[in-house]
């Protein structure tokens, strides 16, 4: 009844009595899809044309504690934090944080084609965002559309050809739509198992092992058992030989996940840029595994941890300085370098690599964000403050980034007594995160002089 009194009022663009309908019927019933997508199409419909700046400065203002409720609420009780979400949604249907609250909620709750709702608003708010885009394909092969899963991926992917991380996603969306036509059909439909669809149900064992997240001890044991047995008849198997080095890694045996990893890298065609991160990753745990090794309460703790430290940035330095040279094209190693000579303090480095990794369309704004710092620090603070201005135009989104870059701007700007250019900056912050660092003191701090004079 509520339904149907809500399509009414829809239908007669009644727009704020249906909302109040559909979200009466989602407190009870959060799973009805048919309900939430009316309620979708009632908030959009009911927003119109959009949000000009100070409406949207002014919504963000006062859904900033509604999203802070939200996403305490996720870890208890996805539920609330879903419906918590809708009353955002309620005001602004295009609120990006208010649709991530809602993805994670409905992804926890096991409603994806909610979540694909939300993912196809993210996705159109920030086209190029990665993460977004393999979130969006994911949930949309969960509802059965794999092959528009790959198509969104595809498409990017021609974006940003040497995006491994887009590519990977891409294969694995293309694995599912195979496994589908190989008889996960009749796996949905209860006619087999998945493991009828495998001959061999040792494989399927393997397979399921394989893909887990996070292995056990035992099946990490179990496969490395089986793997090691394998490698006399399969020696030049790279695929088997990096899956015994992950596997290594896994369990903190890291010699060992390095020697093998050094048997692929001797491996004729084997000349691939992950291959040498994957080391380089490998290296990194392995510092980190021995400084947790030691005793806090030792003597000789401290000058203990801060030599592994010192040895584990030399080291990370060295290896992207030699993948660099190795791949002087591969723009993410190039930002990469950037930030671990940012790190060292060897600002002009830095610089000279930011500019280079800014090509790189995933790496732009964060690239432009750090050659901002860099010439603040050198006191380049007139360059500093344009490239931070230039990358700020590149984010019509407020995420960490560009809360990130906001900030440092206003920092420059207060640095050079640009008070007022300044204040501008920290409130739009403070609109949209009043909890980022120490701008809530810095606006009470404004205020208060400006009532003092």
């Amino acid at each position: 009844m509520l339904f149907t009194k809500g399509s009414d009022a829809l239908s007669r663009e009644n727009f704020d009595y249906a909302n109040e309908l559909f979200t009466q019927i989602l407190a009870r019933e959060p799973e009805v899809f048919d309900v939430r997508k009316s309620l979708r199409t009632s908030q959009l419909k009911k927003a119109g044309g959009g949000r000009g700046l100070f409406k949207k400065m002014l919504s963000n203002a006062s859904s900033s504690p509604l999203v802070a409720r939200a996403q305490l609420a996720l870890r208890k009780d996805p539920a609330e934090a879903l419906q918590i979400a809708e009353q955002i949604l309620n005001s602004d249907p295009q609120s990006s944080p208010a649709h991530r609250i809602v993805v994670e909620a409905a992804t926890a709750m096991e409603m994806p084609r909610t979540a694909v709702m939300s993912l196809e608003i993210l996705a159109a708010n920030s086209p190029k965002d990665r993460e977004v885009a393999i979130k969006f394909a994911n949930s949309l092969a969960d509802t059965g559309d794999v092959m528009r899963g790959e198509k969104i991926l595809a498409d990017l992917s021609a974006s940003y050809p040497g995006d491994t991380e887009l590519s990977q996603a891409l294969k694995n969306l293309s694995a599912r739509r195979t496994m589908q036509k190989g008889g996960y059909d009749k796996f949905e439909e209860g006619k087999s198992s998945y493991r009828d669809i495998l001959k061999d149900k040792e494989e399927a064992v393997s397979l399921e092992q394989q893909n887990r997240q996070v292995k056990t001890e035992d099946v990490a044991s179990r496969l490395i058992k089986e793997y090691e047995e394998r490698i006399p008849k399969e020696p030049n198997n790279l695929k088997l030989l990096r899956s015994l080095a992950e596997l290594y890694t896994e369990k903190k045996q890291f010699d060992k996940a390095l020697n093998y990893y050094e048997r692929i890298k001797n491996t004729e065609g084997s000349a691939d840029p992950s291959l040498d991160k994957s080391i380089a990753e490998t290296m990194k745990r392995k510092f980190d595994h021995d400084i947790a090794q030691l005793d806090p309460a030792a003597p000789d703790y401290a000058p203990q941890a801060a030599k592994l430290q010192a040895e584990k940035q030399a080291f990370e330095l060295s290896e992207c300085q030699k993948r660099a040279e190795k791949f002087p094209t591969d723009l993410q190693i190039r930002f990469e370098l950037g930030q671990l000579y940012f790190q060292a303090g060897e600002i002009m480095k830095a610089i000279q690599e930011f500019q280079k990794a800014q090509a790189n369309p995933n790496r732009k704004v964060k690239a432009m964000s750090y050659l901002g710092q860099c010439y603040a620090r050198r006191n380049m603070n007139d360059l500093a403050v344009r490239t931070m201005e230039s990358a700020l135009k590149e984010k019509p989104v407020w995420d960490e980034e560009k809360k990130e870059l906001a900030y440092n701007l206003g920092s420059v700007l207060e640095k050079i007594g640009k008070r007022d250019d300044a204040k501008r900056q920290f409130e739009e912050l403070f609109a949209v995160d009043a909890t980022y660092k120490d701008v809530s003191e810095k606006m009470e701090k404004y205020f208060s002089d400006e009532a003092g004079n």
